[in-house]
């Protein structure tokens, strides 16, 4: 009878993939992923670039094919600024993103936080037509507004009338409910038999811990009424309560012959509007992954 021979130690248990070498990376994938990487860089920063080195030109004709300034000019941000007043322009920006920041975080907050914590009757048909209104375009939506807003309410010309429509955003609402469902429920049960009321919960405890998915919020929520062009447009008659966006608009179309070099005047405009949007993305972009869900929960 034969006796089998016992496996020698440590090979038991070994996967296939345990036993296969670690391959060396070929140093030719890894060339060739920095050069797409690059590749893609360039792309998206050269019309960043092309707006910036055509905002500096001396050239009074719209030929910007080189790529190398011929001179070095800010008389193109002189020209366009005494056009359409870029202070004031960036004031009436700065104060409808500002409403409509606000009016987004408050309505998104709670909003959110009912939809995510509290059990209420119809609370899953609210959330399906949360997702529903996501589905629809805005345009389909500018006639009727326009009717309600102007002609019913008379909020034309005005900075309410240019905020309303933008109070509630429905992205905001489902970010909120998402980042509050992930939060612990022995929380906010322990919160309720302290005899905290549901504000106090939500103001003391959820919304300490939410700071990522506010700050995610506002800075999603900026750049669309900061670059917001249609909508203003309708409403504003009024070039002093005219957006940064739709003043740009206006000079190229009744101003531009005003001015020597109306390309570069423009792209000049284009760059002061694009400026608050890339520096707030530069310093906050860090913040974008972080969490503090798990500080609610450590002993």
């Amino acid at each position: 009878m034969s006796v089998s021979t016992p496996a020698p130690a440590g090979t038991l248990g070994h996967t296939a993939d345990e036993s296969r070498p670690n391959r060396p990376r070929k140093p030719w994938t890894t060339a060739g992923k920095y050069v797409l990487l690059a590749l893609g860089a360039v792309a998206f920063l050269f019309p960043f670039y092309y707006m910036l080195v055509g905002s500096l030109r001396k050239t009074t004709t719209g030929d910007l094919s080189s790529a190398v300034p011929g001179g070095i000019t800010g008389g193109n941000y002189t020209a366009v600024n005494g056009a359409i007043s870029l202070g004031r322009s960036l004031v009436n920006s700065g104060i409808v993103t500002i409403g409509v920041l606000l009016c987004t975080l408050v309505f998104g907050v709670l909003a959110g936080y009912a939809l995510a914590r509290l059990h209420f009757r119809g609370r899953g048909a609210v959330f399906a037509a949360l997702l529903l209104v996501q589905m629809v375009p805005f345009q389909l939506l500018v006639l009727p507004l326009y009717v309600l807003v102007v002609r019913d309410y008379g909020l034309g010309d005005s900075y309410i009338g240019m905020i309303l429509p933008f109070a509630v955003n429905s992205t905001a609402v489902f970010l909120f409910r998402q980042f509050f469902l992930q939060m612990p429920q022995s929380l906010f049960e322990a919160a309720r038999l302290d005899g905290a009321s549901e504000l106090r919960i939500l103001w003391q405890v959820a919304l300490p811990m939410a700071r990522p998915a506010v700050l995610t919020a506002s800075l999603l929520t900026f750049i669309g009424p900061w670059n917001e062009f249609l909508w203003p447009f309708l409403v504003t008659k009024d070039a002093d309560k005219q957006p940064l966006a739709v003043s740009l608009a206006s000079f190229l179309s009744n101003l531009q012959g005003t001015v020597s070099n109306p390309t570069g005047a423009l792209l000049a405009g284009a760059c002061v509007l694009a400026a608050p949007a890339v520096a707030l993305f530069l310093l906050f972009q860090r913040h974008f992954t972080s969490t503090d869900i798990d500080s609610g929960v450590k002993g």
